[in-house]
């Protein structure tokens, strides 16, 4: 039988408008102001000539072959491929945990590539949210620990801290588990408090690594219509990495890797895929 895999919120908006609609006034004098903004709000992240490639057992293996794009704001972005085909090597060159053999990697202006170590863990301290599909929740910890945890490495009050932990929990609906250790949790609730701890540096990216692999087929539509709900309410751009097709209709935009270049999938807006189930 065949299920259509679909969100429950009504269609999202264009990139423009939902960024438009989640900033002040402020803040959209600001935006409007930025180098990088365009009247599309192109260039948030923006990847130049960038080449990743792997020594191997004498020989060079690339994985990622200058690749070059763009991304506006607030768009929520799905790259597709098969296992091995350098999906999570873009994402983590995407979010600073590695460089290119080649080019350079712009997030909202700033060069992170030309960034050195100290300087790049600083800026994704800051700018980039992490949800992984191990989920990667420190087991000593409890959950309002777990999400605490970012925003106490940066130093930030204790009091503001503790109240925006147990804000973003009450928001993904684990409120009631707080003090509870992530052992005592299901899988979907390990990542209900991971894309928690995502949000708490209310970052301008988050980037999602296989997120509902973990998880059976209705957990994982609950987690991705959090995400993309929690994401999209605040404007912030949502890159998910995944072999899963199913969640092709709920993005914006859509790429697969093959051989080492990135193609976009050109989609109409209301695009749902279906699964076997």
């Amino acid at each position: 039988m065949r299920v259509p895999f679909t969100l429950d919120h009504p269609a999202r908006a264009q990139p423009k408008e939902r960024a438009a609609n989640n900033l002040s006034d402020a803040q959209a004098v600001l935006l409007a102001s930025s180098p990088v903004a365009t009247d599309d709000c192109v260039g948030i992240i923006r990847l130049e000539h960038v080449t990743k490639a792997y020594e191997e057992a004498g020989k060079q293996r690339i994985v990622l072959n200058d690749v070059s794009l763009s991304f506006g704001c607030g768009e929520f972005v799905v790259l597709l491929g098969k296992s091995g085909s350098g999906k999570s090597t873009l994402l983590n060159l995407i979010g600073g945990i590695d460089t290119p053999t080649a080019g350079d990697v712009w997030i909202d202006g700033q060069p992170i590539t030309r960034m050195n170590d100290t300087e790049r863990t600083l800026f994704r301290r800051r700018n980039i949210g992490f949800v992984f599909q191990a989920f990667n929740l420190i087991p000593t910890l409890t959950v309002r620990e777990n999400v605490m945890l970012p925003l106490e490495l940066a130093g930030r009050p204790a009091a503001h801290v503790r109240r925006r932990a147990e804000e973003l929990l009450e928001q993904v609906g684990l409120s009631h588990r707080i003090d509870a250790f992530p052992d005592r949790l299901s899988g979907g609730e390990q990542q209900r408090v991971a894309i928690a701890r995502a949000l708490i540096n209310d970052p301008l990216v988050v980037l999602a690594d296989e997120p509902t692999g973990n998880l059976d087929y209705e957990t994982g539509k609950q987690v991705l219509e959090l995400l993309d709900t929690l994401t999209r309410r605040a404007g912030k751009n949502l890159v998910m990495v995944t072999h899963s097709e199913e969640v092709v209709g709920v993005a914006d935009r859509v790429f697969r890797l093959r051989d080492g270049k990135l193609l976009e999938d050109h989609l109409p807006l209301a695009h749902s895929l279906t699964s076997t189930a």
